[in-house]
């Protein structure tokens, strides 16, 4: 390894059920990541969309990065290569994924001397202290989660970032109508992504907990095809 990230990878992790039954194929085969990381096919995987949608959600996050970021899930794609380089001197990144096999790969992507600790832990269970975070990224990660996991997933954001904090999320949306690729990415979410058309049906504070009070504000993109949502914790 040639970045500085500290890793902890190590430790056995049981694998949820939605990732062994429904996305094997993406995360969990390690032929998956022979296929899919590759820029050009997740920029493609996204109808080009890939960096409008990484820099919109750096651009609410912040230029330069100063205290703790946390980035819940490893994402194929060199998203957070360049979120780390916005870390300031002194700060750090947190990234937090379910699969040791994920970490592994993004471990090979990181440059020397980048800020970045990649931790073995679940998104509906962060083992972290709450408030323990300035600021907090879900990269279309919500999507791939039953209705269950993904208020868990949701809470323990809240929960770990300190108040004034912000949560940017980047997802699926549904589109406008008369967007030529409704019908289209319809029929692929639904074969390949079961749970991504909650994202259709419903806005993203429905599952928010009762009890954290947010300020929510959203933009949509491409047809309404994707949504930025930024959460800024009261």
């Amino acid at each position: 390894m040639d970045a500085q990230a500290s890793s902890q990878v190590s430790t056995p992790a049981v694998v949820p059920w939605y990732l062994a039954r429904v996305y094997w194929w993406a995360y969990v085969d390690p032929r998956a990541i022979r296929v899919f990381e590759r820029q050009w096919l997740v920029n493609l995987i996204l109808w080009g969309n890939f960096a409008r949608l990484r820099d919109a959600a750096f651009d609410l996050l912040g230029e330069r990065l100063d205290g703790r970021t946390l980035q819940i899930a490893c994402v194929y794609g060199d998203l957070t290569r360049r979120l780390a380089e916005r870390v300031v001197p002194g700060a750090s990144l947190d990234v937090i994924d379910v699969l040791p096999l994920q970490l592994q790969n993004l471990e090979h992507k990181l440059s020397r001397n980048l800020p970045v600790n990649l931790v073995l832990g679940d998104s509906t269970a962060l083992d972290y202290e709450t408030g323990s975070f300035d600021r907090a990224l879900l990269f279309f990660l919500l999507h791939e989660q039953p209705l269950a996991e993904r208020r868990k997933t949701l809470a323990e954001a809240l929960r770990v970032v300190r108040p004034g904090g912000r949560i940017v999320i980047v997802d699926y949306h549904r589109p406008r109508a008369l967007n030529p690729l409704y019908w289209p990415m319809k029929g692929i979410l639904y074969t390949l992504e079961p749970f991504a058309l909650d994202l259709w049906e419903n806005a993203v504070e429905t599952w928010l907990p009762d009890d954290r009070p947010v300020k929510i504000s959203r933009s949509t993109t491409f047809g309404g095809l994707y949504q930025v949502v930024t959460l800024t914790v009261q």
